[in-house]
């Protein structure tokens, strides 16, 4: 799994390659230097301490300051955060910052639009495993920060048996029967199905969650209602931010929306440079 450190790492030499010829032709090397964060648009913050490594990256000496944090609302025309120190740290770490900055923003303002469009409904958000490759740690966060919550990590942490896997096993019950002799009494059986008698099956199997993929309203409701506590049970597959409260008040105890990461949009920032000693 890629720390943070790493990816920074990744971003700065797939910006940088060698070194940034514009700026290091320009600017003398001991020259100092602020930059002002601006939000060109109102959005949720996430990423913040993310950014704020890229320029310490660069140069241990830069001093970052800011009065919001991860988590907190900010208006179009909003100073974020003032970048002092090193102005080569500055200038070549800019566009990097701000691209973690701008997509994990966008995810936790995504997110919180979801949030509140649920109306403090007794539903848990999550998320997929729809997310950029090797960003998953970092976006699955910017989803905690909006508000909702995480599914599982990866295929690693999390038994969900989805409809290929049924049919390489030969039905529900034999995956069932197979995983449970394999895995810890501690992780919990999930069990993705499409028909009613899909459900009877994953009931009978002893399934701990069942996950109800692309139903209609009448069929989500039928399910939970025959499934009466028996199971969690979990929808997922076209949720859409205007169907989210029909989902919830079907009796459901967990939707699953990949949209949350994979339709989020980057939100708008900008540096300025203000001051250069």
């Amino acid at each position: 799994m890629n720390s943070t450190q790493h990816l920074i790492e990744i971003a700065l030499k797939e910006d940088m390659g060698s070194g940034d010829i514009t700026t290091d032709n320009l600017v003398d090397p001991d020259l100092e230097g602020k930059g002002v964060i601006i939000a060109k648009e109102p959005f949720v913050i996430a990423g913040f301490d993310v950014a704020c490594q890229v320029f310490k990256y660069l140069n241990a000496d830069v001093i970052v300051l800011s009065d919001y944090t991860d988590g907190d609302f900010v208006k179009k025309g909003d100073t974020i955060a003032t970048v002092e120190g090193n102005l080569r740290a500055l200038l070549s770490g800019e566009r990097t910052a701000l691209n973690f900055l701008q997509r994990l923003s966008g995810i936790a303002t995504c997110v919180r639009s979801y949030v509140d469009e649920l109306k403090n409904k007794q539903v848990r958000l999550v998320d997929t495993r729809k997310t950029t490759p090797g960003w998953r740690v970092l976006e699955k966060y910017a989803v905690r920060v909006g508000g909702a919550h995480n599914h599982r990590m990866g295929l690693y942490d999390g038994v969900l048996i989805k409809d290929n896997h049924i049919a390489a096993c030969g039905g529900i019950q034999k995956a069932v029967d197979r995983i449970r002799t394999r895995v810890s009494h501690l992780v919990k059986i999930e069990v993705e199905v499409s028909t009613f008698d899909q459900v009877k099956d994953a009931i009978k199997a002893g399934a701990e969650v069942i996950m109800l993929d692309n139903m209609s309203i009448g069929q989500i409701k039928e399910a939970t209602a025959f499934i009466d506590g028996r199971a969690l049970v979990e929808v997922s597959g076209n949720v859409t931010k205007g169907g989210l409260n029909s989902l919830a008040d079907a009796g459901v105890d967990i939707i699953s929306v990949g949209a949350l990461t994979h339709s989020a949009v980057c939100v708008d920032i900008s540096m300025r440079i203000e001051t250069a000693n």
